[in-house]
C-alpha cells in the first residue's frame, strides 16, 4: 500500500513538472502572468538545486583528488623508504670501500712483509678496542706475536690463537709497551699504553735519552731492538716532549696513527720478529750500527745509554706479561 502511494506521488510530481515546463515555454500573452509566477517559484528552486549540485560535484571532485593524492603519497613514501634503504646501503659500502682502500695503501707501504686481512668480530668491554678478536686463526696461518696494523699504523700484537679466531692486544692497553724510535733521528723511546690517557687521544712516550733528538710531530716507529715488533711500523707522532725531573731522560706524549674506536678490518703481518735473520736475533739484541748499542749500555757509556737499556729490558718483560691479562680480558 505504501509503495503504491509513493508511486502515485512520484507520477503526480512528474506531471506537475511537465506542466510547469510547458507553461514556461508558452509565449502567449495571456499566460505571461502565470509564466512569471512559475518563474518566481522555479528560479529559486533551480538556483538551490544548482548550488547543491555544484557543491556535491565539487565535493566528489575533491574526494577523488584526495584519494588520488593519498595513493600518490603512499607510493612516494614507499619510494622514499626504498631510496633511504638504498642510500644507507651505498653509504655503508662507500665507508667499507674507503677502509679497504686505506688497508690497501697500508699493505703497499709495508710491501716487505707478508700480510693477511681480517675482520674484527668482538672486543672487550669499554669504549675502545684495547683487547679484541679477529676472524682469522691458526687455520689461516695466524700465530702468537704477529703484529697487527690498520688505519695508517700499528694496532697491536696477537696474544692468543684458535683454529678460526685470534685475540689481539692493542698498544693502548694499560699493559702494553712498545720499544720505538724517532724516524728522523733514530733516538730510542718507549710507547706505553694508557686507557685513561687515551681519552685525550694520547699515549705516553718515555725513556727518551737526555740528549735524544725527538721533536714535536716526529714520526715514531717500532725499533729494530724490539723483541716482538717488526721494525719500521708507524706508531704515531710525538707531542709535548719535555725534560723529566731527574734531568736524565725526556718524556712526552704520542698521538697514535690508528683509531681505536672504529676498528673493523685489520692486516695481520705473518712474519715473526723472532724468525727474522736480518739485523738481529729477535730476542731483544741490539742491531749493529744502531744509535745506542747494548755494549754502550752495559759499559755505562752515559746515562742516556743506561736509560735506553732499561727501556729495552722493560719492553721485553712487558710484552711477555700482558699475554695472560689480554686473554683474561676476553
Amino acid at each position: 500500500m505504501e509503495s503504491k502511494r509513493s508511486k502515485y506521488i512520484l507520477i503526480g510530481l512528474s506531471v506537475f513538472c511537465i506542466l510547469l515546463i510547458g507553461i514556461s515555454s508558452v509565449n502567449d500573452g495571456f499566460l505571461a502572468p502565470l509564466r512569471n509566477g512559475v518563474g518566481y517559484v522555479l528560479t529559486p528552486i533551480q538556483s538551490g538545486i544548482n548550488r547543491a549540485g555544484s557543491a556535491a560535484y565539487e565535493k566528489i571532485q575533491n574526494y577523488s583528488s584526495l584519494q588520488a593524492a593519498l595513493q600518490e603519497n603512499e607510493e612516494l613514501k614507499s619510494q622514499v623508504d626504498t631510496l633511504t634503504e638504498e642510500n644507507g646501503r651505498l653509504q655503508q659500502e662507500q665507508f667499507e670501500l674507503n677502509r679497504l682502500r686505506e688497508l690497501y695503501g697500508l699493505d703497499q707501504e709495508y710491501m716487505q712483509y707478508h700480510k693477511v686481512g681480517a675482520r674484527v668480530i668482538a672486543k672487550d668491554s669499554g669504549d675502545w678496542f684495547h683487547i679484541f678478536r679477529i676472524d682469522k686463526g691458526s687455520n689461516d696461518g695466524i700465530r702468537e706475536d704477529m703484529n697487527v696494523i690498520a688505519g695508517g699504523g700499528l694496532v697491536g700484537i696477537v696474544t692468543d690463537v684458535g683454529a678460526n679466531y685470534a685475540t689481539v692486544r692493542s698498544i693502548i692497553d694499560d699493559s702494553s709497551e712498545v720499544y720505538a724510535m724517532a724516524m728522523q733521528s733514530g733516538s730510542n723511546c718507549v710507547v706505553e699504553g694508557d686507557l685513561t690517557l687515551y681519552r685525550e687521544g694520547r699515549l705516553r712516550l718515555t725513556h727518551i735519552a737526555q740528549d735524544g733528538d725527538v721533536k714535536e710531530g716526529d714520526r715514531i716507529v717500532t725499533s729494530n731492538i724490539s723483541s716482538r715488533f717488526l721494525p719500521g711500523l708507524l706508531i704515531g707522532y710525538a707531542a709535548d716532549i719535555t725534560m723529566d725531573s731527574n734531568r736524565v731522560t725526556q718524556s712526552g706524549y704520542l698521538i697514535p696513527a690508528a683509531q681505536f674506536d672504529t676498528l673493523q678490518e685489520v692486516l695481520v703481518i705473518t712474519d715473526l720478529k723472532s724468525e727474522m735473520s736480518e739485523g738481529g736475533s729477535g730476542d731483544g739484541e741490539s742491531v749493529p750500527g744502531d744509535e745506542t748499542s747494548a755494549d754502550e749500555s752495559s759499559a755505562g757509556a752515559g746515562s742516556a745509554g743506561g736509560e735506553t737499556a732499561a727501556a729495552a729490558e722493560g719492553e721485553s718483560g712487558a710484552e711477555s706479561a700482558p699475554e695472560s691479562s689480554g686473554e683474561a680480558g676476553q
